[in-house]
């Protein structure tokens, strides 16, 4: 599977600082010093639908996070999945009427479009559930020799209880996981599991489902988890830098993901750091397909809205909030955006050294997005009003914008 083109980072003279990053796992902030090259993993979508401003909000966040560390001279390996098997695709394919094969790649290459659109830079792996399932069967007939999964009624699932370290990623207790479980596609209520936790590993094929080659397994398609550790330990190993994601993927996704991937090599942790990203809402309730209360980024788009104008919504939340998208969300990002871009729009301003520092600064503490766009709008404000003798500093704030922020002026 591809993903999408990338746009072009400028170069920006200095070098950025490194990241400190609220960790989920530690519930606090930690200083990640990646290697030459960080490793990064971000959950994909699910592609029943199309790119809302929840799912554009989460992998803004990530995209930051790529930018700082760019901007440290290092590399980034950045590694996404796109589930392209899952009962809410089987589900949306049947009402609808359509191939579910067809249907994940309408909205598959729709993401694409979006993140484009929105310069999100791209993975350099990009992989489907699908394509990596040749990887998943052996990973999980090896729990199964570990005694660290069992059969059920033809299905193959992993015992919680074989991970020494299950919990310390969400830190929740057993009500609140059990409840979160059924809430997330998970069965806690099945009968015969030997923890009401215990995520699939294997489903056995069902009639009139896709189903593939499992070896010793059977026939079926792999639970979620698995997938998206399966990719992860191919492209990355263990003991990469970031595991992304929205909150909602705190559990059960990172945890049982986390586990699987501990008990398979014997290694902790999976991920230096857990950092997940706050749900976006429309009118009052989180944004998601199931309530069908979705702002979709490609309607927005098609209606004329700037992308640019798009991503400094987005940028004026922090990533770790949940906040409620609103017209006026996206007409203070349009006037915003007017603003910027009639400052940078002149041949001299006020110094930009400084304001390239603050971006800098406010970025490298905890993706500090909105402090950053304060900056600029303090710069594009003196520029304004008194102009500047720096013949250098619009060129400057126009680069160190598109590098550091993503948006283009």
């Amino acid at each position: 599977m591809h993903a999408w083109p990338a746009s072009e980072v400028p170069a920006l003279p200095g070098q950025g600082r490194d990241l400190r990053i609220h960790d989920t796992a530690t519930g606090g902030p930690i200083t990640l010093d990646p290697g030459p090259v960080a490793r990064i993993y971000v959950c994909g979508i699910t592609p029943y639908d199309a790119t809302h401003i929840g799912h554009a909000a989460t992998y803004n966040a990530f995209d930051l996070v790529q930018r700082v560390w760019l901007d440290t001279k290092r590399q980034v390996h950045y590694v996404q999945n796109v589930t392209d098997i899952d009962d809410p695709l089987l589900e949306r394919a049947e009402r609808d009427g359509v191939d579910w094969a067809a249907l994940a790649e309408q909205e598959t290459q729709l993401f694409r479009e979006d993140m484009t659109a929105l310069r999100m830079l791209p993975p350099r792996q990009y992989i489907g559930a699908v394509e990596a399932i040749p990887g998943i069967v052996p990973l999980v007939e090896r729990l199964c020799d570990l005694g660290a999964a069992y059969e059920l009624e033809g299905d193959t699932y992993f015992s919680v209880e074989a991970d020494p370290h299950f919990g310390q990623v969400s830190r929740l207790d057993a009500a609140a996981m059990r409840l979160l479980s059924a809430e997330r596609g998970g069965d806690p209520d099945r009968p015969g599991k030997k923890n009401p936790l215990d995520p699939m590993l294997w489903s056995a094929a069902r009639e009139g489902e896709p189903s593939w080659d499992g070896g010793s397994l059977g026939r079926g398609r792999p639970g979620w988890h698995i997938e998206c550790v399966a990719i992860a330990l191919d492209h990355l190993g263990m003991g990469f830098d970031v595991q992304g994601g929205g909150s909602d993927l705190v559990f059960p996704h990172h945890e049982m993901g986390a586990s699987h991937a501990q008990v398979l090599t014997g290694e902790f942790p999976m991920a230096k750091a857990y950092v997940h990203a706050g749900m976006v809402a429309l009118h009052g309730e989180k944004m998601s397909k199931s309530k069908g209360n979705l702002v979709f980024v490609s309607r927005l788009r098609q209606g004329g809205v700037d992308p640019a104008a798009i991503r400094l919504a987005l940028l004026a939340h922090h990533y770790r909030a949940d906040w409620e998208w609103t017209d006026q969300v996206l007409q203070d990002a349009v006037t915003r955006l007017g603003h910027w871009r009639a400052a940078v729009s002149r041949p001299d301003g006020p110094s930009a050294e400084a304001l390239v520092d603050e971006i800098r600064e406010a970025l490298a503490n905890d993706l500090d997005a909105p402090a950053a766009l304060t900056a600029v709008d303090r710069w594009a404000v003196a520029q304004e009003q008194q102009g500047g003798t720096d013949m250098g500093a619009p060129g400057v704030v126009s680069r160190a914008v598109d590098a550091l922020l993503g948006v283009a002026l």
